[in-house]
Protein backbone atom coordinates (compact mmCIF):
# COMPACT_ATOMS: atom_id res chain seq x y z
CA UNK A 1 0.00 0.00 0.00
CA UNK A 2 1.26 3.37 -0.76
CA UNK A 3 0.60 4.97 2.57
CA UNK A 4 3.54 5.83 4.74
CA UNK A 5 3.59 4.36 8.33
CA UNK A 6 3.58 7.91 9.75
CA UNK A 7 0.46 8.66 7.77
CA UNK A 8 -1.59 6.22 9.05
CA UNK A 9 -2.92 8.12 12.18
CA UNK A 10 -3.98 10.73 10.60
CA UNK A 11 -5.67 9.15 7.64
CA UNK A 12 -7.83 6.68 10.67
CA UNK A 13 -8.57 9.69 12.61
CA UNK A 14 -9.79 11.81 9.72
CA UNK A 15 -12.14 9.09 8.26
CA UNK A 16 -13.42 8.18 11.66
CA UNK A 17 -14.51 11.67 12.72
CA UNK A 18 -15.61 12.03 8.39
CA UNK A 19 -17.98 9.00 9.16
CA UNK A 20 -18.94 10.67 12.60
CA UNK A 21 -17.79 6.92 14.43
CA UNK A 22 -16.31 6.28 17.89
CA UNK A 23 -13.74 3.89 17.73
CA UNK A 24 -15.51 1.18 18.64
CA UNK A 25 -17.93 1.64 15.80
CA UNK A 26 -15.42 2.18 13.44
CA UNK A 27 -14.14 -1.20 14.47
CA UNK A 28 -16.93 -2.95 13.68
CA UNK A 29 -17.27 -1.78 10.31
CA UNK A 30 -13.90 -2.69 9.39
CA UNK A 31 -14.09 -5.82 11.55
CA UNK A 32 -11.76 -5.14 14.56
CA UNK A 33 -12.03 -4.25 17.71
CA UNK A 34 -11.89 -0.97 19.10
CA UNK A 35 -8.24 -1.79 20.94
CA UNK A 36 -6.80 -1.91 17.05
CA UNK A 37 -8.52 0.89 15.81
CA UNK A 38 -6.93 2.63 19.19
CA UNK A 39 -3.19 1.16 18.58
CA UNK A 40 -3.32 2.20 14.63
CA UNK A 41 -4.57 6.07 15.38
CA UNK A 42 -1.86 6.50 18.16
CA UNK A 43 0.78 4.56 15.67
CA UNK A 44 1.39 1.90 17.68
CA UNK A 45 0.61 -0.69 14.77
CA UNK A 46 -0.47 -0.75 11.41
CA UNK A 47 -3.58 -1.97 8.96
CA UNK A 48 -3.08 -5.31 7.82
CA UNK A 49 -3.18 -5.21 3.81
CA UNK A 50 -6.98 -6.62 4.40
CA UNK A 51 -7.94 -3.55 6.54
CA UNK A 52 -6.34 -0.87 4.41
CA UNK A 53 -8.38 -2.74 1.54
CA UNK A 54 -11.65 -1.78 3.33
CA UNK A 55 -10.86 1.75 4.78
CA UNK A 56 -10.08 2.43 0.84
CA UNK A 57 -13.56 1.01 0.32
CA UNK A 58 -15.25 3.20 2.89
CA UNK A 59 -13.52 6.33 1.52
CA UNK A 60 -14.90 5.02 -2.23
CA UNK A 61 -18.35 4.90 -0.91
CA UNK A 62 -18.31 8.35 0.91
CA UNK A 63 -17.66 9.89 -2.29
CA UNK A 64 -17.20 13.36 -2.88
CA UNK A 65 -16.29 13.20 1.28
CA UNK A 66 -13.64 10.86 0.55
CA UNK A 67 -11.89 11.53 -2.63
CA UNK A 68 -9.25 13.73 -0.80
CA UNK A 69 -8.15 11.50 1.49
CA UNK A 70 -8.45 8.87 -1.33
CA UNK A 71 -5.87 11.11 -3.72
CA UNK A 72 -4.17 11.86 -0.67
CA UNK A 73 -3.45 8.10 0.34
CA UNK A 74 -4.13 5.61 -1.85
CA UNK A 75 -2.83 7.66 -5.53
CA UNK A 76 -1.03 4.55 -7.50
Amino acid sequence: MPVSTSDIPILIRTLRQRLGLSQRKLGEKLGVVFQTVNNWENGRTKPTRMAMMLIKQELEQMGEQGTDLLDEYFCE
